[in-house]
Protein backbone atom coordinates (compact mmCIF):
# COMPACT_ATOMS: atom_id res chain seq x y z
CA UNK A 1 0.00 0.00 0.00
CA UNK A 2 1.22 3.50 -0.81
CA UNK A 3 2.52 5.31 2.25
CA UNK A 4 -0.05 7.68 3.65
CA UNK A 5 -3.34 6.30 2.36
CA UNK A 6 -4.02 3.89 5.24
CA UNK A 7 -7.51 4.35 6.63
CA UNK A 8 -8.99 6.25 3.71
CA UNK A 9 -10.24 3.04 2.11
CA UNK A 10 -12.82 2.81 4.94
CA UNK A 11 -14.26 6.26 4.21
CA UNK A 12 -14.14 6.68 0.44
CA UNK A 13 -17.62 8.11 -0.15
CA UNK A 14 -17.50 10.29 2.95
CA UNK A 15 -14.08 11.67 2.04
CA UNK A 16 -15.13 12.49 -1.51
CA UNK A 17 -18.33 14.22 -0.40
CA UNK A 18 -16.62 16.20 2.36
CA UNK A 19 -13.65 17.20 0.22
CA UNK A 20 -15.57 18.31 -2.85
CA UNK A 21 -17.75 20.53 -0.67
CA UNK A 22 -14.71 22.52 0.49
CA UNK A 23 -13.96 25.97 -0.91
CA UNK A 24 -10.40 26.44 -2.15
CA UNK A 25 -10.53 30.15 -1.33
CA UNK A 26 -11.22 29.27 2.32
CA UNK A 27 -9.07 26.16 2.77
CA UNK A 28 -6.08 27.68 0.98
CA UNK A 29 -6.74 31.33 1.82
CA UNK A 30 -3.19 31.76 3.18
CA UNK A 31 -1.73 30.51 -0.08
CA UNK A 32 -3.79 32.43 -2.63
CA UNK A 33 -1.64 35.56 -2.66
CA UNK A 34 1.43 33.43 -3.43
CA UNK A 35 0.00 31.89 -6.58
CA UNK A 36 1.85 32.81 -9.77
CA UNK A 37 0.64 35.91 -11.55
CA UNK A 38 1.05 34.29 -14.93
CA UNK A 39 -0.98 31.29 -16.09
CA UNK A 40 1.81 28.83 -15.45
CA UNK A 41 2.33 25.17 -14.55
CA UNK A 42 1.20 24.20 -11.06
CA UNK A 43 1.21 20.85 -9.27
CA UNK A 44 -1.28 19.57 -6.69
CA UNK A 45 0.32 16.69 -4.77
CA UNK A 46 -2.06 14.39 -2.93
CA UNK A 47 -4.97 15.90 -4.79
CA UNK A 48 -7.59 13.71 -3.12
CA UNK A 49 -11.02 14.21 -4.67
CA UNK A 50 -9.72 17.01 -6.86
CA UNK A 51 -11.38 20.15 -5.54
CA UNK A 52 -8.17 22.18 -5.20
CA UNK A 53 -6.85 21.12 -8.59
CA UNK A 54 -10.20 22.08 -10.12
CA UNK A 55 -10.10 25.51 -8.47
CA UNK A 56 -6.57 26.11 -9.74
CA UNK A 57 -7.62 25.11 -13.24
CA UNK A 58 -10.54 27.52 -13.08
CA UNK A 59 -8.08 30.27 -12.14
CA UNK A 60 -6.37 29.63 -15.45
CA UNK A 61 -3.35 27.57 -14.45
CA UNK A 62 -2.04 24.46 -16.23
CA UNK A 63 -2.68 21.93 -13.48
CA UNK A 64 -1.14 18.52 -12.88
CA UNK A 65 -2.84 16.65 -10.03
CA UNK A 66 -1.21 13.62 -8.43
CA UNK A 67 -3.21 11.24 -6.23
CA UNK A 68 -2.45 7.61 -5.28
CA UNK A 69 -5.99 6.41 -4.53
CA UNK A 70 -7.81 5.30 -7.66
CA UNK A 71 -11.25 5.90 -6.15
CA UNK A 72 -10.42 9.54 -5.43
CA UNK A 73 -8.91 10.11 -8.89
CA UNK A 74 -11.97 8.64 -10.60
CA UNK A 75 -14.27 10.80 -8.48
CA UNK A 76 -12.22 13.87 -9.38
CA UNK A 77 -12.20 13.08 -13.08
CA UNK A 78 -15.96 12.52 -13.06
CA UNK A 79 -16.74 15.65 -11.07
CA UNK A 80 -14.42 17.94 -13.02
CA UNK A 81 -14.40 16.32 -16.46
CA UNK A 82 -15.07 19.65 -18.16
CA UNK A 83 -11.71 20.95 -16.95
CA UNK A 84 -8.25 20.37 -18.39
CA UNK A 85 -6.53 19.04 -15.25
CA UNK A 86 -3.97 16.31 -15.90
CA UNK A 87 -4.73 13.53 -13.39
CA UNK A 88 -1.86 11.16 -12.51
CA UNK A 89 -1.48 8.16 -10.22
CA UNK A 90 1.51 8.58 -7.91
CA UNK A 91 2.47 9.93 -4.48
CA UNK A 92 5.17 11.51 -2.40
CA UNK A 93 7.98 11.09 -1.66
CA UNK A 94 9.23 9.99 -5.08
CA UNK A 95 6.74 11.32 -7.65
CA UNK A 96 8.27 8.81 -10.06
CA UNK A 97 5.65 9.49 -12.71
CA UNK A 98 7.20 12.90 -13.36
CA UNK A 99 10.06 12.52 -15.84
CA UNK A 100 13.04 14.56 -16.98
CA UNK A 101 10.76 16.88 -18.94
CA UNK A 102 9.25 17.97 -15.62
CA UNK A 103 12.56 19.09 -14.10
CA UNK A 104 12.26 22.66 -12.81
CA UNK A 105 8.90 22.94 -14.56
CA UNK A 106 6.46 24.04 -11.87
CA UNK A 107 5.95 27.59 -10.67
CA UNK A 108 3.81 26.46 -7.74
CA UNK A 109 3.36 23.18 -5.83
CA UNK A 110 0.47 22.67 -3.42
CA UNK A 111 0.79 20.01 -0.71
CA UNK A 112 -2.49 20.27 1.20
CA UNK A 113 -3.37 17.75 3.90
CA UNK A 114 -0.54 15.36 3.03
CA UNK A 115 2.66 16.12 4.96
CA UNK A 116 1.48 14.56 8.24
CA UNK A 117 1.21 11.18 6.49
CA UNK A 118 4.97 11.07 5.76
CA UNK A 119 7.64 9.95 8.20
CA UNK A 120 10.97 11.75 8.60
CA UNK A 121 12.78 9.73 5.94
CA UNK A 122 9.96 10.25 3.45
CA UNK A 123 9.89 13.97 4.19
CA UNK A 124 13.59 14.25 3.44
CA UNK A 125 13.09 12.42 0.14
CA UNK A 126 10.03 14.51 -0.67
CA UNK A 127 11.82 17.82 -0.06
CA UNK A 128 14.64 16.77 -2.37
CA UNK A 129 12.17 15.69 -5.06
CA UNK A 130 10.12 18.87 -4.82
CA UNK A 131 13.32 20.89 -5.20
CA UNK A 132 14.05 19.11 -8.47
CA UNK A 133 10.73 20.02 -10.08
CA UNK A 134 10.22 23.62 -8.92
CA UNK A 135 11.51 26.50 -11.00
CA UNK A 136 13.84 29.10 -9.58
CA UNK A 137 11.69 31.60 -7.64
CA UNK A 138 8.85 29.08 -7.74
CA UNK A 139 6.91 28.34 -4.57
CA UNK A 140 5.77 25.34 -2.57
CA UNK A 141 2.81 25.73 -0.18
CA UNK A 142 2.38 23.12 2.53
CA UNK A 143 -0.27 22.60 5.21
CA UNK A 144 0.84 20.86 8.40
CA UNK A 145 -1.67 18.99 10.56
CA UNK A 146 -1.39 18.04 14.22
CA UNK A 147 -4.01 16.27 16.33
CA UNK A 148 -5.95 13.02 16.52
CA UNK A 149 -6.14 10.89 13.38
CA UNK A 150 -8.99 11.55 11.00
CA UNK A 151 -9.96 9.34 8.07
CA UNK A 152 -6.30 8.74 7.33
CA UNK A 153 -4.65 6.75 10.11
CA UNK A 154 -0.95 6.96 9.20
CA UNK A 155 0.02 10.05 11.21
CA UNK A 156 3.24 11.75 12.24
CA UNK A 157 3.68 15.03 14.13
CA UNK A 158 4.51 18.10 12.07
CA UNK A 159 6.36 21.30 12.90
CA UNK A 160 6.53 24.38 10.67
CA UNK A 161 10.01 25.41 11.80
CA UNK A 162 11.44 21.93 11.23
CA UNK A 163 9.75 21.74 7.83
CA UNK A 164 11.14 25.14 6.88
CA UNK A 165 14.66 24.08 7.93
CA UNK A 166 14.36 20.84 5.97
CA UNK A 167 13.46 22.68 2.77
CA UNK A 168 16.21 25.22 3.37
CA UNK A 169 18.69 22.36 2.79
CA UNK A 170 17.22 22.01 -0.70
CA UNK A 171 17.33 25.64 -1.71
CA UNK A 172 14.07 27.07 -0.33
CA UNK A 173 13.47 30.10 1.87
CA UNK A 174 10.35 30.30 4.01
CA UNK A 175 8.40 33.42 3.03
CA UNK A 176 5.21 32.78 5.00
CA UNK A 177 4.34 30.89 8.18
CA UNK A 178 1.10 30.66 10.16
CA UNK A 179 0.88 28.43 13.23
CA UNK A 180 -1.83 26.66 15.21
CA UNK A 181 -4.86 27.51 13.11
CA UNK A 182 -8.22 25.94 13.88
CA UNK A 183 -9.70 23.37 11.52
CA UNK A 184 -12.46 24.62 9.24
CA UNK A 185 -14.28 21.29 9.67
CA UNK A 186 -16.77 20.74 12.51
CA UNK A 187 -15.92 18.59 15.53
CA UNK A 188 -12.19 19.02 15.00
CA UNK A 189 -11.44 21.12 18.09
CA UNK A 190 -8.29 19.14 18.84
CA UNK A 191 -6.90 19.45 15.31
CA UNK A 192 -4.56 22.36 14.57
CA UNK A 193 -3.00 23.39 11.28
CA UNK A 194 0.09 25.37 10.40
CA UNK A 195 0.83 26.61 6.91
CA UNK A 196 4.06 27.60 5.22
CA UNK A 197 5.08 28.91 1.82
CA UNK A 198 8.60 28.20 0.59
CA UNK A 199 10.34 29.88 -2.33
CA UNK A 200 13.07 28.22 -4.40
CA UNK A 201 16.24 30.26 -4.69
Amino acid sequence: MTAGIEGYERHISRFIETSQALDFQIVCRDFVEYLPTEKSDVLDVGAGAGQNAAALDELGFHVTAIEPMQEFRIAAQNAYKALSVKWLADSLPHLSILDSADAHKFEFVLIEGVWHHLNDKEREQAAARISSIVKRNGKCAISLRNGPAGMGTRMFPTDPMQTSELFKKYGFDCIFMAKNQDSILPNKENVKWSRIVLQKQ
